[in-house]
């Protein structure tokens, strides 16, 4: 009798063993198997949340077809008490696994608000926008003068959430002093500015800041990238250009900067100033003009006048031999390269065209020919 009950002790202890086994094999490929959501979520985990109310979200939302085993999965890759609070970009099909990880690995938000600051050539902007999960695009919320008085309401309150994330995008083109009076009127931003960092050394880009970041550090950091953009571009320039140094690039990259906000154009303009520079001619353009008047301190928002094109400054290029003595802005990576691998052309002139771009001509004739048709649109369109 003895001998029978324990035998079937142990065949119950065995099977039970087998079944656990089993129930632990299910849930482990539950845990790894693709996820039911059919929809990308952006789940918010807010500061003080633990892993039991997080797996009641995603289990509620549909991202996870068992809050049990999500938090017993957490328990087991010993990451249930590594939580971290922010805004997530759940993705359609996401697996617990990889929710995990996405949640406990820490980093900057992957979705949710972002106040992006834009300094422009010809205005500051701030823009509050969301992404939409579903799209993966951002919508606009609100986008306001960071300079004006009336604020939108929607700006302080994302301020005060945790997990918005904050950029500062700085366009081709700008000038030095536009780049530290766009940071000055960051309310995110803290610390004084001793003095404009020099012509063309601050690189267009976006740069990831956060509540209290030392405006220092942000120039610091715009520097940095753009010696080293400077540093690669330069090493890999043509043979025979008529530069002789990475500043003498950097000049020329400011001006082609200036004067196309045509990608597919930087080639052509710098081929024009490339062949006048080789040809001894003066490189007459405008927007060096427009620099000795200005210095950078804004735009001059209107047209050139006579006088002014006769007007000597070190700037004028209607005047001097070769290259201005320093940038006219600050130029971006597009613009570095064409000036050191410009189109093969014998383009010497060029005009806008009125679409944005410009009409490239390698004689006075044609170059003629294109400034009156210029001109005609010019008319035409006063007229209207």
């Amino acid at each position: 009798m003895w001998r029978s009950l324990a035998s079937n002790m142990l065949t119950i202890l065995v099977v039970g063993m087998f079944l656990a086994a089993g129930v632990i094999l299910w849930g482990q490929s539950q845990y790894t198997a693709q996820g039911p959501l059919d929809q990308a979520i952006c789940l918010r985990v807010k500061t003080g949340s633990n892993m039991t109310q997080v797996s009641r979200e995603l289990e509620s939302s549909g991202a996870v077809s068992s809050g049990t085993i999500f938090r017993l999965g957490a328990d087991y890759a010993d990451k249930a008490n590594q939580l971290k609070a922010g805004s997530f970009l759940i993705d359609e099909g996401s697996s617990m696994e990889q929710i995990v990880e996405q949640i406990t690995k820490g980093g900057a938000s992957t979705c949710g608000t972002e106040i992006v600051y834009r300094i422009g050539v010809t205005r500051l902007q701030t823009q509050i926008r969301e992404l939409d999960p579903s799209t993966e695009r951002f919508v606009e919320l609100a986008s306001f003068d960071p300079t004006a008085e009336d604020v939108p309401a929607v700006y302080g309150e994302k301020r005060a959430e945790r997990d918005t994330r904050y950029r500062i995008a700085v366009a081709e083109g700008v000038t030095s002093w536009q780049i530290v009076e766009g940071l000055k009127a960051l309310d995110l931003l803290e610390g004084n500015v001793s003095e404009i960092p020099r012509e063309g050394l601050l690189a267009p880009d976006s740069y990831e800041v956060s509540p209290g970041t030392q405006r220092g550090a942000v120039l610091a950091q715009m520097q940095e990238k753009q010696e080293l953009r400077i540093n690669a571009v330069w090493e890999s320039r043509q043979e025979g250009l008529p530069l002789d140094s990475p500043e003498e690039m950097l000049i020329l990259a400011s001006i082609i900067e200036k004067e196309t906000g045509v990608a597919e154009e930087r080639g052509q303009v710098a081929s024009v100033f490339t062949n006048r520079l080789n040809q001894g001619m003066k490189l007459q353009t405008d927007p060096t003009v427009i620099y000795g008047i200005t210095k950078g301190q804004g735009v001059l928002g209107r047209g050139l006048r006579r006088s002014e094109l006769r007007r000597i400054t070190p700037w004028n290029t209607y005047l001097i031999d070769g290259l201005p003595p320093t940038p006219i802005a600050n130029p971006g990576l597009a613009s570095l390269e064409a000036a050191v691998a410009p189109d093969e052309t014998d383009y010497i002139f060029f005009v806008a065209d009125g679409t944005g771009g410009h009409a490239f001509a390698e004689t006075l004739q044609e170059h003629n020919r294109n400034v009156a048709k210029w001109r005609e649109i010019e008319a035409e369109r006063n007229n209207n």
